[in-house]
């Protein structure tokens, strides 16, 4: 198919969708996030520039021309910086307390259990990496072993995590030289905590290196935990077939959605909902069958390792229940909104928590148990199938919009799919040479030749400030023109599905070099690796470019980009990429612009000590243009 020939979904046509769904919230009597973003105009700017303190209760004290210091005699710097330190703390434990649950769903495993282990090979690797015997054992044997010790890592008393030992050697000396290697998950939170309380910590640098340093715990500790225990569980994703957008919704089905970023719970209700018992169930009261669908970061994971279609992202979760044709939403833990309730007394939409980390007004609590996971969620299906008679046809109404899209490209999958280009057509090393099986050589080697320029590692959330979806689809087009290959997460990766981006067509609007790569590796040219708790395999994928290229990693042509982010999760998350050495290209100010100093320490001063920082620009044409201007000046430095 020629480019003129692609139809793909337009930022205008999702945004006219919203405004119909919108309006039928008014109709309904209801709000929209549209609503109380106009409400909160204008927003408070001593806040937005991170410089009003409230951690204790002579405050709260602002920042002003005429009050240079707070009462106890924190400036603008000290503020400002508590403040990012502990956004990054909470993102960090929100991450890590995700990975913490699913380590002990992996403890809790068994052949007789709710949660059986599906990728051996993985958990034998993992624990042959941390020196666990596994030779003649019953391999849920290692796989409990494999769980404390992963729960260890979370609040083991010396040493640094373990899974530092997976980055360069450069990397893990710069760490050690700078004393920012991430000791305890729970450690690193609580010592940010602890600095950022009254009295203490007034240094913004000292507040910066603790911020990376917690931020390395997310990504070289829970996330990777997290990620590496649900592939063992669940399975390592590969590539598959799936749709994105509003439009995956079934007019004549039943249709679930689940929500959150748990995948344990999640892979329950997916489960139960493929039962030939629950399918006649749901025919029996006259619909089709299930449809079972997800929204933000489990429908990355769902989706990956079933095929499960994906809704929406972060700012369409209202959207979905203003169709009218959702029968269930079951939510588990991260980025829902306390407005779901009062929406969901408006519709038919039955609104369930399944957290206690997540409690919210308005829903049905429903706490999930790893020992009775899929009894519970044969419960909840089977209630949506009967809530199908309660559907308003009258308010029904679901978008035509959806796009086909390829997910599921982990570190191994990608690897796997240069090992049978390489094999097959050597043409893709371009110099002719035939490379290692096993290794990201045949790709260096066309970045090294120019057919790609370089890579972004393109992450993060919606955000009201700007157009949703517009900065995500907007700058990863530009790059894609541009022969630079995106890899991809959470509801970036959602973006790039709702506009067609992850079909492999969409090679067709590629440069001459990044659409033969695509061509001859059969792959789209924005690669989805996960949810954003899978942030960690693009460290995995830059620190495995870096040693088959054998440069630093601060070299390679490789940067990060959230040009939409929204949560503290993000926060942690731009510091451990940060900390492992990649520029990071953001479009939302972060909540420090009130202390020239942290403004400074963010974009500049963390290049002294890991040979990276931030790069913001609110302007998606100025943005996309800095990260092609850093990758080709990466480009130059190595001589290429």
């Amino acid at each position: 198919m020629r480019k003129e020939e692609l139809n793909f979904t337009t930022v205008e046509q999702l945004e006219a969708d919203t405004e119909k769904l919108r309006g039928m919230a008014i109709d309904a009597g209801t709000e929209t996030w549209q609503e109380r973003r106009d409400k909160q105009q204008p927003q408070c700017k001593f806040g937005e520039e991170g410089v009003c303190c409230r951690i204790c209760s002579m405050g709260p004290c602002r920042i002003t021309p005429k009050a240079d210091r707070g009462i106890c005699g924190a400036d603008a710097h000290t503020i400002a910086g508590r403040h990012y330190l502990r956004m990054a703390a909470a993102g960090s434990a929100a991450h890590s307390d995700h990975a913490r649950e699913i380590a002990h769903a992996l403890l809790k495993s068994g052949p007789d259990s709710q949660f059986n282990i599906r990728d051996e090979a993985k958990l034998l690797r993992i624990a042959g990496e941390w020196g666990i015997e596994s030779e003649g054992r019953d391999i849920y044997d290692v796989a409990h072993e494999v769980a404390l010790h992963g729960l260890n890592e979370f609040g083991k008393p010396f040493g640094t995590l373990d899974y530092v030992k997976r980055a360069t050697d450069e990397r893990q000396k710069v760490w050690a030289d700078q004393d920012i290697a991430p000791r305890a998950i729970d450690r690193e939170v609580s010592t940010s905590l602890h600095m950022t309380h009254m009295g203490n910590t007034a240094d913004a640098p000292t507040l910066v290196r603790q911020s990376l340093r917690v931020g390395m715990a997310d990504g070289w500790g829970g996330s990777m935990i997290g990620t590496d225990f649900s592939d063992i569980l669940f399975g390592t994703p590969t590539a598959r077939a799936t749709e994105g957008n509003l439009g995956v919704l079934e007019q004549e089905m039943v249709n679930i959605v689940v929500h959150g970023h748990d995948p344990a719970f999640s892979e329950m209700m997916v489960l139960a909902s493929e039962l030939p018992e629950m399918q006649e169930r749901a025919k029996s009261v006259g619909a089709k069958g299930i449809n079972m669908t997800g929204l933000c970061c489990t429908a990355n994971e769902v989706a990956m390792r079933h095929g499960v279609r994906m809704v929406g992202n972060f700012l369409q979760q209202e959207n979905a229940v203003l169709t009218g044709a959702v029968e269930m939403m079951c939510v588990d833990v991260q980025c829902i909104f306390p407005a779901l309730g009062p929406l969901t007394d408006c519709y038919h939409t039955i609104f369930v928590t399944s957290s206690p980390v997540a409690r919210i007004p308005g829903s049905k609590y429903v706490q999930f148990e790893t020992e009775t996971a899929f009894e519970q969620a044969k419960l909840l299906v089977e209630e949506a199938i009967d809530n199908y008679k309660n559907r308003d046809q009258q308010k029904v109404f679901i978008p035509e919009h959806k796009e086909e899209a390829a997910v599921g490209y982990p570190c191994e999958q990608i690897i796997s799919e240069l090992d049978d280009v390489t094999n097959s057509h050597s043409v893709l090393t371009v110099n002719g040479n035939t490379e290692e099986r096993g290794s990201y050589k045949p790709a260096i080697d066309a970045i090294r030749a120019g057919v790609l320029r370089g890579a972004v590692a393109m992450v993060g959330c919606n955000n009201p400030k700007v157009r949703p979806d517009y900065s995500h689809i907007d700058i990863m087009k530009t790059l894609m023109e541009h022969d630079i290959l995106v890899v991809t997460t959470g509801c970036a990766a959602q973006a790039a599905a709702k506009a067609g981006l992850m079909n492999k067509e969409a090679k067709e609007l590629c440069g001459d070099g990044l659409r033969r790569v695509c061509t001859l590796v059969d792959i789209p040219p924005i690669l989805h690796m996960g949810a954003c708790v899978d942030i960690s395999r693009m460290m995995l994928l830059a620190t495995g470019i870096a040693k088959d290229w054998n440069v630093d990693i601060t070299k390679i042509p490789v940067v990060g980009c959230a040009p939409e982010w929204m949560s503290e999760k993000a926060v942690a998350i731009a510091n451990y990429v940060v900390a492992t050495g990649l520029d990071v290209y953001l479009g939302i100010k972060p909540q420090v612009h009130g202390s020239e100093q942290m403004a400074q320490l963010i974009t500049e001063g963390t290049r002294e000590i890991t040979g990276a920082g931030y790069t913001i620009n609110t302007d998606p044409e100025e943005l996309v243009k800095a990260i092609i201007e850093g990758i080709e000046e990466k480009r130059k430095l190595l001589g290429i």
